[in-house]
């Protein structure tokens, strides 16, 4: 069995250059595999070990003092969700094209959990924003969320100011882990929306306490699972690795799905 998890945390890190070599080091030496992204707004994780190893990481960056407080998300698999281990440097842990947007200076409120679930369940009226993209959105998402048809997290900006969506009415955004809706947030507020709140946590993390309540299909996830269900259980989605859109089980039963040649998406776009 191994573990996955996920961690971010943006901090204006200057020296964040200074940080490759040693993590690299550290997971080859340690086995770990996925990967870590560096900018100087901060650092993003993901990674696959046997628990005993990724509980050495935890323990390894949480030791560094600008580190000691990031939140990791755990998940398991029966595979390694990674098929090798890269540190990278980039200009943003998650692209977005508007280096002016700065979450470690302030973001929306945070969610919980539970407490979006209790909302959900009271039916608070509240707009629900999926900040996620087009593909992801396919094989799930909450129920009566609004989609901003978006291909990539970039175009998110111009999305929102686009769309009709009342900005006197609270907004609860979600994403897969929680780090776009970090940024999401910040879009939202500077847009004028006046009460802005984030999932705490992401998909994941309600996944993790609420066994997928008012969820309709499955998760998807960036690495070798494709997707994950309420439970976090690995689903059997497949990826066409012609166009990488992710299938669905009946998608991928299509006489059109053609491993690594065609799917059904590929021929209808």
């Amino acid at each position: 069995m191994w573990t996955n998890i996920a961690a971010y945390k943006f901090l204006d890190m200057p020296e964040f250059e200074d940080l490759r070599a040693p993590l690299k080091e550290f997971c080859d030496s340690h086995g770990i595999y996925g990967t870590i992204l560096l900018s100087p707004e901060g650092i993003n994780i993901f990674l696959s070990a046997p628990r005993e190893k990724i509980d050495i990481f935890v323990e390894h960056i949480k030791s560094d003092e600008r580190f000691k407080d990031i939140w990791v998300k755990y998940s398991e698999s029966s595979d390694c969700a990674f098929r090798k281990m890269n540190v990278r440097l980039k200009k943003e842990i998650i692209s977005m094209g508007d280096l002016s947007v700065k979450p470690h200076e302030f973001t929306g409120k945070h969610l919980d959990p539970l407490e979006f679930q209790k909302w959900l369940e009271e039916q608070k009226d509240i707009t629900i924003l999926d900040t996620r993209n087009d593909y992801e959105i396919r094989m799930g998402t909450f129920e009566n969320a609004i989609d901003l048809d978006i291909r990539s997290f970039r175009a998110f900006p111009d999305a929102v100011k686009n769309a009709d969506i009342d900005k006197d009415k609270p907004v609860v955004m979600f994403c897969t882990g929680g780090i776009r809706c970090e940024k999401a947030s910040v879009v939202m507020l500077n847009e004028g929306y006046k009460e802005v709140y984030q999932l705490e946590g992401g998909i994941l993390n309600y996944f993790e306490k609420t066994g997928g309540a008012h969820w309709n299909g499955e998760c998807f996830v960036f690495d070798r699972r494709v997707g994950v269900d309420g439970e976090l259980n690995e689903t059997t989605s497949e990826v066409c690795w012609a166009c990488r859109e992710p299938l669905t089980p009946e998608q991928a039963a299509s006489p059109e799905f053609v491993r690594g040649i065609s799917c059904p998406y590929c021929i209808q776009h």
